[in-house]
């Protein structure tokens, strides 16, 4: 059996991202990530990959820095596979609070991790595999406040989506005769992290009731998500948004 290659997925040592590597790990790719302060996590993570028989690496970086990319890239060579998918998963909302009471340096540091970050990553990702003549799948964490907006919550974190799912669509029309594709998926409100980050932890028992199916996703429903259109399955799939969100 071909082996996969290595898949690297940004802010993965926890929530949705740490379901993703495990699941990629499980479908035979070795697994590189990244990680900002969640060392021990890490740690941890790399070494549940290693006991499923896989490659892991994980590396710490800051996807507000511009060149962090460049050097997460680099380090992953070390791994005996090359880097043949890119899940760019890191995001951050900052404080849950009207658009009016959001700061200069929140809505700035939203987009350089959310936006600049996944354009960044996409575009070493995908110089490199032109470089080498190669395949490759990139697969991009949106969210539906892309399209709902996440009124008195989020705005400017809505609007970083919204410009991941046109970037989503662009570079896919651009690089799909290449060999090279480039999906999205919309998770609904999911139980991580993020929402005690945001400062609301009980976030998610207070949306479930509107969504649809009643309640919000496992991180593990997301993740399997990913790896479809990470996989062969998806091989005639490029430009496109999966909403994964109950029904809303």
């Amino acid at each position: 059996m071909t082996h996969p290659g290595t898949v690297l997925v940004t802010g993965g040592s926890r929530g949705i991202g740490a379901a993703i590597v495990r699941l990629a790990a499980a479908a035979g790719y070795d697994v590189c990530f990244t990680f900002r302060e969640q060392q021990d996590a890490a740690q941890a993570l790399v070494r549940e990959v290693q006991a499923m028989g896989r490659h892991a690496l994980g590396l710490q970086a800051d996807l507000a820095d511009e060149r962090a990319a460049e050097r997460v890239f680099e380090q992953a060579d070390v791994l005996p596979q090359p880097v043949t998918a890119l899940v760019n998963n890191a995001g951050i909302t900052g404080p849950i609070a009207p658009f009016t009471a959001t700061t200069a340096a929140t809505m700035r540091r939203v987009l350089d991790v959310n936006v600049m970050g996944t354009m960044l990553f996409s575009q070493q990702a995908v110089g490199r595999w032109l470089a080498d003549g190669a395949a490759g799948v990139i697969v991009n964490l949106s969210s539906v406040a892309a399209t709902l907006g996440a009124p008195n919550e989020y705005v400017h974190y809505a609007a970083s989506k919204a410009a991941v799912e046109g970037f989503t669509v662009g570079l896919a029309r651009e690089v799909a005769a290449r060999g090279i594709r480039v999906n999205a998926v919309s998770p609904g409100t999911a139980l991580t992290d993020i929402h005690a980050t945001a400062g609301e932890p009980d976030r998610p028992a207070r949306v479930a009731a509107k969504v649809p199916m009643g309640r919000v996703a496992q991180a593990e429903e997301i993740a399997e998500a990913v790896i479809w259109l990470l996989s062969a399955k998806a091989g005639y799939v490029t430009g496109t948004v999966l909403r994964v969100a109950g029904g809303l």
